[in-house]
């Protein structure tokens, strides 16, 4: 049981830090957004709804990975723990 706590703790930090990836990936494009389309822009030419497209697919991608690989397995030994 005690190998169980550990896993738990682990995918739960997991799911933590991925979600503080999305929100800085967020906050990077919406704020600097001029910026990162240029910077970006330049080596990919692209229109500007191509790139939202592109980083929005990109986020939910990463998103619903996040929550099944870490989420979801952090709830089913959370409650095998409980019992």
């Amino acid at each position: 049981m005690e190998t169980n706590k550990y896993l738990e703790q682990a995918l739960l930090w997991c799911a933590v830090a991925n979600y503080g990836i999305l929100i800085l990936w967020y906050v990077l494009l919406r704020l600097p957004h001029g910026w990162m389309l240029k910077f970006l822009g330049s080596a990919i030419k692209t229109t500007q709804e191509d790139f939202d497209r592109i980083n929005l697919a990109g986020i939910v991608f990463y998103k619903v990975a996040n929550f099944m690989f870490f989420l979801i397995p952090f709830i089913v030994v959370h409650f095998l723990n409980a019992r």
